[in-house]
């Protein structure tokens, strides 16, 4: 479903993401982890064409990214880091426009937006303009973007970040209720999030692979995946695994 093969992205400098390759299918939730500059959100958007790539190719579902960029993004749902923009529009009219761009309108776009209104609780914000939301409402507001279409592949870059502990709740399992229809993979800072949620994961750090493994292999005796990420992502351990 998502394919990733010895992707290589600059800046003009050393590489931010260097020859990284991997696939997520389908049913997977697959967390995507590496410290702050490790090349996550870089990756992340080459594989939704929102950046191309130095070398290297991104698929989704057969789709390559860079020759047959809009049929691929048809099948993404995408989340940024730190998502904005609209800020004149209300979340309603936001929706609209998401889902029209889809090629939703008319009353299945209508009862999508008040389906997942209610599923992520978004329902009180509905009316208020893009501007005027806090981070917690501004952040389910651009996750129900992402689902709006019904995507076979969700990209999410930090899903809940900004969220209190009870909307991250409300998150996990709307994700992992969509799940075993999708392929999924999310970057996250928070490892109990990944350790919770996800079946593998991807790590990255100094913009090179260094994991792609089931969760069960990288967490110790006490189910915790914080030595394994920190053991993998100190600079040199990054370059021994380089």
């Amino acid at each position: 479903m998502i394919e990733a093969v010895d992707l290589v992205k600059s800046f003009g400098g050393p590489a931010a993401v260097d020859g990284v390759s991997f696939q997520v299918e389908c049913g997977e939730v697959v967390g995507f982890l590496g410290p702050n500059g490790a090349g996550k959100s870089t990756t992340m958007r080459m594989l939704t064409g929102c950046l191309l790539p130095d070398r290297g190719t991104a698929s989704i579902r057969g789709c390559d990214v860079r020759r047959d960029r809009r049929a691929a993004q048809a099948m993404i749902g995408y989340l940024p880091e730190a998502a904005g923009l609209y800020p004149h529009l209300r979340v309603c009219e936001f929706l609209t426009y998401c889902g029209e761009a889809r090629g939703l309108g008319g009353k299945v776009l209508r009862h999508r937006i008040d389906e997942l209104a209610e599923r992520i609780e978004l329902g009180p914000a509905l009316s208020q303009q893009m501007s005027a939301l806090s981070k917690g409402w501004r952040q389910r507001t651009w996750l129900a973007q992402a689902l709006l279409h019904d995507p076979s592949v969700l990209i999410m870059d930090e899903p809940t970040d900004g969220l209190d502990p009870n909307q991250k709740d409300l998150v996990r399992r709307l994700i992992q209720d969509v799940a075993p229809s999708k392929a999924i993979i999310l970057s996250t800072h928070q490892l109990e999030e990944a350790q919770e949620m996800c079946g593998r994961v991807i790590v990255i750090a100094a913009g090179k692979l260094v994991a792609n493994e089931p969760i069960d292999e990288l967490t110790d005796d006490n189910g915790r995946l914080a030595p394994a990420f920190r053991r993998l992502t100190t600079s040199e351990s990054a370059a021994n695994e380089a």
